[in-house]
């Protein structure tokens, strides 16, 4: 089935679609075609793929990699993987996906063992486009390990961390692809239920690592605490692996949770109202709140721990965390796909945290001159990127539009090509006749950003 290529006024390829770009679409033909063919039918039975490894396989197929825009998108896959914007949950983002140059966008963050990263992805009205998204496990020194991923069918998923440290999504169009949408990323607890009835993390009043006996020991949980009698109740579904009274825990309830090779641990109960081998279901209860064992100079309080096997201990506290407010789509006009100069001369932030710059490495230096296109908004920070691919951050108030303020005016001394780059090797995309009336846009190195009167955007050399 063949996708609808949406295009928008003032912007490359208002005109006809010329040389490459046909190639490109007599290309797709035949991957697309090749796609439903018996062959790839009984490959997709056999070989377990994502959605972004299954197109690429299909670009290979159809020749489409050994093509400009083929490599293009196969690299641009590849880079996104090294060359990532840091982004704090909860966040949200506007995009811009450009058909003229393939592209992915990645944003890195960090994580918590136990919690939740809910990814969500809104294709604007009228854009038509398969998009790939792909997170990932960052390890320094391995390969990127993929963890969970979605395409068009289903742009809505969530999936666990089941350590800390840093994750990276990657999100990235099928070729020709345009359009916006808007991204967001939060964090939810794991654990569907929480551990004491009537109660969030905020009644949580000890947390882990604080100091025990003196310093002796470290506190392997949450303290939640609650009135004597309070249900504690099963925070996933499991069976009871144990059940018993010692010095410190008083009376104790061990919840095996097999499909991730954990145990919850809930302590200080003032009556146990399970066995050992018994089946429970997230929400049964397991037992009462009390103060038993060490806790009995304190008011009522649950003990909830969770061990690993073959780890130990965990923080359990973002396994149970409540979810944050998400985070709030941009607002006011939209800017995506406009092209913009920076007021004075400046330094691109790979984070739209201001408080982080100190701590940003390989930061991309840009001239007045330079055009930058924006491919994303979030609040007042403006993701843009620069004529050459590199993309940063910027604050909307350090740019000006440059059809607003154009470098000059003037008309072409004879017929010109419009390059999709400013490079030699760009694809050219169409021409503007001689003494047709353009506006310079911006400069990158000998290469000028042209536009003309139809709103035609393209590189050239005066």
């Amino acid at each position: 089935m063949h996708n609808k290529l949406v295009f928008y006024p003032e912007r490359p390829f208002a005109r006809p679609l010329f040389g490459f770009l046909w190639l490109l679409l007599f290309g797709a033909a035949l991957l697309f075609s090749a796609g439903c063919s018996k062959q790839q039918s009984l490959q997709a039975l056999f070989q377990k793929s994502t959605p972004h490894q299954a197109y690429a396989r299909q670009l290979h197929q159809a020749g489409l990699d050994q093509r400009p825009a083929g490599r293009a998108w196969l690299a641009a896959a590849a880079q996104a993987l090294r060359d990532s914007l840091v982004v704090t949950l909860p966040f949200a983002e506007t995009g811009y996906f450009r058909p003229e140059r393939p592209a992915a966008a990645s944003y890195r963050y960090a994580v918590q063992a136990g919690e939740q990263v809910h990814v969500s992805l809104a294709l604007a009205p009228g854009t038509n486009a398969r998009v790939f998204l792909d997170a990932f496990e960052m390890v320094p020194g391995r390969a990127p390990a993929p963890l969970a991923n979605a395409d068009t069918l289903t742009l809505d998923f969530r999936y666990r961390a089941e350590t800390s440290g840093q994750h990276l999504l990657r999100v990235q169009p099928e070729l020709l692809a345009a359009g916006r949408y808007t991204l967001r990323l939060s964090r939810e607890p794991s654990l569907s239920i929480f551990p004491v009835m009537g109660r969030s993390d905020a009644a949580a009043g000890s947390f882990w690592g604080a100091d025990r006996d003196g310093g002796a020991r470290r506190h392997e949980g949450i303290d939640i605490f609650a009135p004597r009698g309070t249900p504690a109740v099963a925070a996933t579904a499991g069976y009871i692996s144990r059940t018993g009274e010692t010095t410190l825990g008083g009376r104790v309830v061990w919840l095996a949770d097999a499909e991730h090779g954990e145990h919850l641990y809930y302590a200080h109960l003032d009556k146990q109202l399970v066995v050992p081998g018994q089946h429970v279901r997230a929400g049964d209860t397991l037992g009462l709140v009390g103060n038993t064992g060490n806790a009995r100079t304190t008011v009522p309080h649950l003990h909830f721990g969770i061990y690993r096997s073959g780890q130990g201990a965990l923080d359990p506290l973002p396994f149970v965390r409540r979810a944050g407010r998400p985070a709030s789509a941009p607002t006011g006009p939209d800017r995506r796909g406009e092209f913009v100069r920076l007021r004075t001369a400046a330094v691109l932030r790979s984070s739209p945290e201001s408080s982080q710059n100190t701590a940003i490495q390989q930061l991309i230096q840009a001239s007045k001159q330079l055009p930058l296109l924006i491919l994303g908004q979030q609040g007042a920070v403006l993701r843009v990127q620069t004529p050459t691919g590199q993309i940063g951050y910027v604050t909307a108030k350090a740019v000006e539009a440059a059809m607003a303020a154009p470098l000059r005016r003037l008309s072409l001394p004879v017929a010109t090509e419009l390059l999709v780059g400013p490079e030699r090797a760009a694809p050219a995309w169409g021409a503007l006749a001689a003494r047709t009336p353009v506006v310079v846009l911006g400069q990158a190195a000998r290469y000028s950003l042209l536009r003309g009167p139809q709103g035609e955007i393209g590189w050239a050399i005066l």
